[in-house]
């Protein structure tokens, strides 16, 4: 009978540099939860332990009202569907992106009523993003995502945001 011996993996090599604490460009956080009310505490929670965890506390609060809002509204657009949110630290300014699958509708009636009763529903964060600087939107998500694209732009200090309603890069 062989003799059959361990083998162990050789240790990684030590980093050449040590490691650093996370800083706000490192922030890069997504999440998929349920098109469901409950969703909007999880993603606020979420989101607020990352903003804390790469020194952009100061912006918490205020990312926490986008993403309830937009998760909110999702939720009520696409009850138990996905939803698909991403939180990014860009060019001196937090990126908030939310997917859901609310399908682009056929009858250009039916887009308009569509569009107006999301875009009334997200009054809240109209207000907020016009008082802090900042911008939001809607639109057809592009593959390979599917359904509405909705976005919000949250300046941090020191940075002004050109008021325009582009879309956002991921």
């Amino acid at each position: 009978m062989p003799l059959i011996r361990p083998i162990r993996c050789p240790a990684a090599p030590l980093a050449a540099r040590p490691p650093q604490a996370p800083r706000p460009a490192g922030l890069a956080c997504s999440i998929t939860v349920p098109g469901e009310p409950h969703s909007a505490a999880i993603v606020r929670n979420t989101v607020r332990s990352a903003l804390h965890a790469h020194g952009l506390a100061p912006h918490a609060d205020l990312a926490q009202l986008a993403v309830t809002e937009l998760v909110a509204t999702a939720a009520k657009l696409t009850p138990g569907e996905d939803l698909y949110v991403s939180v990014r630290y860009r060019a001196g300014a937090l990126r908030i992106v939310l997917w859901d699958q609310h399908p682009r509708h056929r009858d250009p009636d039916a887009v308009s009523v569509c569009e107006e009763r999301r875009r009334r529903s997200l009054w809240l964060l109209d207000a907020m993003a016009e008082e802090h600087g900042g911008d939001w939107g809607t639109e057809e998500a592009q593959p390979p995502h599917r359904g509405t694209k909705s976005w919000a732009l949250l300046p941090c200090e020191g940075f002004a945001v050109r008021r325009t309603r582009s879309r956002l890069s991921r």
